[in-house]
């Protein structure tokens, strides 16, 4: 069980719905003399709609039972992506609005790390960090040297994102998977 301050972005929780949340976001308040409160953005795991709840400071909330599973990312079609259980070899997909932005973060052939909740994946569990291939760039232009000078780049799953001036085609980058932002050369 947690209380309101284990409740931080990143933490699976379970509702009374039985259902599992990642939580999102969470600002704690204090109330004058009463008890604190955590407000909360949470993201239903299994379809991926979010909702804002507050939690009051005696409150007691259960930890979502997930199981971690690896998994091979096989190939993605129109509505979903599908993977492979490495364990089992079974097949399954997973629609495309549960990976969400995710899908700018796995590869084809890519092991991936996959929640099951009973017994039935839910979501794809992404790093914090990830490294990726520029595909498209400009090249830097010579004398434009103000210090957080950037360019667009495209990389190799699809994502666009600002990196700075010296980056090069085919270089590798390391990408901040929840902001989606260039973090520095690999």
């Amino acid at each position: 069980m947690y209380t309101i301050t284990n409740l931080k972005p990143g933490v699976t929780i379970q509702l009374e719905d039985g259902k599992p949340y990642e939580i999102v976001k969470s600002e704690h308040t204090q109330m004058g003399r009463g008890g604190g409160i955590m407000r909360t953005t949470l993201k239903n795991l299994e379809t991926g709609a979010t909702l804002n709840r507050t939690f009051k400071g005696e409150e007691k909330i259960k930890e979502a039972d997930l199981e971690e599973i690896e998994a091979q990312f096989m190939y993605a079609d129109k509505n979903s992506f599908n993977f492979m259980d490495l364990e089992t070899f079974e097949q399954f997909p997973l629609k495309s609005s549960i990976i969400g932005d995710a899908h700018y973060f796995i590869k084809e052939g890519q092991n991936v790390k996959l929640l099951k909740f009973n017994d039935r994946p839910i979501t794809l569990k992404i790093p914090a960090k990830v490294t990726l291939k520029v595909t498209e760039t400009e090249p830097g232009i010579r004398g434009d040297t103000v210090s957080s000078a950037t360019k667009p780049a495209k990389l190799e799953t699809g994502l666009t994102v600002q990196v700075p001036l010296f980056i090069k085609q085919d270089d590798e980058v390391v990408i901040n998977t929840r902001e989606m932002t260039y973090v520095e050369r690999a």
